[in-house]
């Protein structure tokens, strides 16, 4: 074949981007592969920003998904800072910002996700930060310390763990949230307090159920004001309030679009030549027989893989039960499935305890769980969701239950 139209290009070098190229080229040693990162960085994974890496306890370099030498021995064309400004799906090229062309065979979007912006007067103040990328961890780091007052605006996963390495760096810490409990979009209250609770332990001050109306100067730091005309106190201020697919390129191009690039479970977007993978998309789940945006580690990873082996020729469908999980302090907490509702949480250990399981059920089923310094359950609590099989809540919440005689019925 002509290299251009064998080429597959590759636009967003971050997770997912990174495996589709790695994936495929393991499966096919000689086609050309090119990968278009915007930042000054090889491919990396987030998770341990808001972590070990913010924390000091890690180095930049030991989050990279390969060596940065990887890319060049095997084959891989890596375009580091450089951004892709349009795609010309009939004339099969995209189009750098430098006026560059680049002709692919198969083009793959995988352009993530940015961090959602504060909707007040003064988020753009230099005290507010976002959490997402190498830059962010490298800028926010050494403004750490003792008796430092910092603010999380969002109690979720970012906020949380932010709160939990600036209380470990002495920092006065209070999470300020809209929502009525922590982590509101993605467990259930009760979880959500066991989880609040063992920050409160430390030291973390939550303001939950506030409206923010603006974020003003004062002197070197700032004041976060809120509906009620209370004034809070901050030099550093973090917004984790989600964020937003990052669809331009798409929507430049026509495609399909639905919170985020819609694709089939083979990762295909409405243009069979185009393929999007990670973040940037809304996929259809077939075990859930019904379309979702992730944005997780494990979806980042397993989808680009399973979407190079469609490129490759493979017929597989991406299907998997979504998976998160969060490291604050000493305390693992995942969560496994991602359900429209349930009846009721069956807890196995006490909430109190730090290490516990609590099942999210719709009837006699389990459709959702979350573990606390617990993961052990979690393959077994997989079989358990995947399966539907029925399990009355007594055996659940007690203990000695052993779930893998559950799962064998």
């Amino acid at each position: 074949m002509e290299p251009g139209r064998d080429r597959v290009v590759i636009v967003g070098a971050g997770q997912a981007g990174a495996w589709v190229a790695i994936t495929l080229r393991g499966l096919d040693p000689h086609r050309p592969i090119v990968l278009i990162g915007d930042e000054s960085h090889p491919p990396y994974e987030r998770p341990p920003l808001s972590k070990a890496v913010l924390a000091g306890k890690a180095a930049i370099e030991s989050t990279y998904i390969r060596p940065a030498d990887y890319y060049a021995a095997n084959g891989i064309e890596l375009k580091l800072d450089r951004k892709v400004v349009s795609i010309d799906r009939a004339g099969r090229h995209v189009v750098l910002g430098d006026g560059e062309t680049l002709e692919y065979g198969t083009l793959v979007l995988a352009t993530g996700a940015r961090a959602r912006p504060l909707p007040v007067p003064g988020a753009d103040l230099p005290q507010v930060h976002t959490l997402r990328t190498v830059a962010d961890a490298e800028r926010i780091r050494p403004l750490l310390g003792p008796g430092k007052r910092v603010v999380a605006i969002g109690a979720g996963f970012i906020g949380l763990e932010f709160a939990a390495v600036a209380i470990e760096a002495g920092c006065a810490v209070t999470v300020l949230d809209a929502a009525p409990h922590a982590m509101g979009r993605v467990v259930d209250p009760s979880v959500a307090g066991a989880i609040a609770s063992g920050h409160a332990g430390r030291g973390v001050v939550f303001r939950l159920s506030v409206s923010i109306v603006a974020i003003e100067p004062a002197g070197d730091d700032v004041e976060i004001v809120l509906a009620t005309g209370e004034r809070i106190p901050a030099a550093i201020v973090i917004a984790g309030i989600g964020s937003l697919p990052n669809t331009a390129l798409a929507e430049q191009a026509g495609l399909a679009l639905d919170n985020g690039v819609v694709v089939d479970a083979f990762g295909r977007t409405s243009d069979p030549d185009i393929f999007a993978v990670g973040d940037v998309t809304r996929h259809f789940n077939p075990l859930l027989d019904r379309s979702l945006r992730l944005e997780s580690w494990q979806n980042a990873q397993n989808q680009g893989i399973a979407v190079a082996k469609v490129i490759a020729g493979s017929t597989e469908p991406y299907a998997e039960l979504p998976w998160f999980w969060s490291d604050q302090y000493d305390t693992n907490f995942q969560i496994l499935g991602v359900p429209e509702s349930w009846d009721r949480v069956v807890w196995r250990g006490e909430q109190a305890s730090g290490k516990f399981t609590a099942c999210y059920m719709a009837g006699d089923r389990i459709v959702c769980a979350n573990t606390m310094n617990n993961a052990r359950e979690i393959r077994f609590l997989k079989q358990l969701i995947l399966s539907g099989k029925p399990v009355t809540d007594a055996a659940l919440a007690d203990p000695a239950t052993n779930l893998a005689a559950l799962v064998k019925g």
